[in-house]
């Protein structure tokens, strides 16, 4: 498994969401606080978006975060509007390889995963069978996130030029039903876990879902407000729950020790409308 974090809001340094706060994802790459293995050293990556450019930049890597210097000095002078960060605990049996280190970028989309797809290797074949040659043509790791960023893609693709989180919401509904159908066939003994980000740097859909018990479900949270600030080593939401505020974050564990997180209900849906209206719902719906 692996951990993530997602911010959405008026320019942000990455070094805020990164290496400052108590709990950085950088922390979280060596001592994760809510999986049974608390390393995430398999790579890391970190995808942003910038004023006059549709395509966000990716910054990837194999080395663990926590020794990456580049990483570092990247997050000290880099900001942006809307980020993704990701450090990677590699599936048993997959490769440790920087196209398979989170996030996926294809055109604007930008796309991150924690979990696993459970009989990815029974289901891959018919799952690329069935992707347009685009979405097939666009794959270039071998992790069943990129393979299913893929066929998200080929969902969204069938909502228009420009969804909105409705519509990413409707994307991401359908191919999880798609992903449901073909583990059901080839892999029916086999669990999904499936905690993921999907953003074009304006609207954003992200998920906590399962198909095992609730409880083995993996963690996620968000935390709205005014503005994320990060004083000293401390950084907290201003007016957290501020429904008109300037800041959206949804991350695997809580990057701060202030009262704003809330968890992701399991096997719900969050969406994040350019204005940073946040709607929760059922997966279901």
């Amino acid at each position: 498994m692996c951990r993530f974090t997602f911010y959405k809001g008026k320019p942000l340094s990455l070094s805020a969401l990164l290496t400052v706060p108590e709990h950085s994802l950088i922390h979280q790459s060596f001592h994760a606080l809510e999986r049974d293995e608390p390393l995430n050293g398999d790579g890391f990556g970190v995808a942003w978006y910038s004023e006059g450019h549709d395509e966000p930049a990716l910054f990837r890597s194999v080395t663990p975060a926590w020794s990456n210097q580049n990483l570092r000095e990247l997050a000290r002078v880099t900001a942006s509007p809307c980020v993704l960060a990701h450090v990677r605990a590699a599936t048993q049996g997959l490769q440790v390889g920087e196209p398979n280190c989170h996030p996926f970028r294809r055109g604007r989309l930008a796309f991150m995963h924690n979990g696993d797809i459970g009989g990815f290797a029974a289901i891959r074949r018919a799952l690329l069978d069935s992707l347009s040659d685009a979405a097939f043509e666009s794959i270039r790791g071998t992790t069943d996130s990129e393979h299913f960023f893929a066929l998200l893609s080929d969902e969204l693709a069938r909502e228009g030029d420009t969804p909105g989180s409705a519509a990413m919401a409707s994307a991401l509904r359908r191919a999880v039903t798609r992903v449901l159908a073909l583990t059901a066939r080839h892999a029916p003994a086999e669990h999904i876990y499936l905690n993921a980000v999907l953003t074009d740097g304006q609207a954003a859909v992200a998920c906590r879902f399962t198909t095992d018990a609730p409880e083995a479900a993996d963690s996620l949270y968000t935390n709205r407000g005014r503005r994320y600030v990060c004083e000293g080593s401390v950084c907290r939401m201003l007016d957290p729950g501020e429904a008109n505020g300037s800041a959206v974050m949804i991350s695997s564990e809580p990057l701060s020790g202030d009262n704003g997180w809330e968890a992701v209900p399991v096997n719900h849906l969050v969406r994040v409308e350019p204005n940073l209206n946040l709607a929760t719902e059922p997966m279901a719906a």
